[in-house]
């Protein structure tokens, strides 16, 4: 198993890129990326967070977790991308 953290994703706006322009929190064998949050309660936009990341990425599989809680199986959220292809 191969995992980074704080791995940079850059974003391209027409003729300008951005080397960085977001940071996953973990990638896991360049296939999962693993959102991590402590807050008191998840926001729609910590869900599209995710979902912005697998796009710009290309990547299928996200995982948002918030650590913020008494029962962690019950927050931890899967995203998926692109499941008709």
């Amino acid at each position: 198993m191969f995992v980074r953290t704080q791995v940079p994703v850059p974003v391209v706006f027409g003729d300008v890129k951005l080397e960085l322009g977001f940071r996953l929190d973990i990638l896991v064998n360049d296939l999962v990326i693993i959102e991590i949050k402590s807050v008191e309660h998840l926001a729609e936009v910590h869900h599209k967070q995710v979902l912005t990341y697998l796009r710009l990425t290309g990547k299928r599989l996200g995982i948002l977790v918030n650590f913020n809680t008494d029962n962690i199986a019950a927050s931890i959220y899967r995203k998926v991308n692109n499941l008709t292809e």
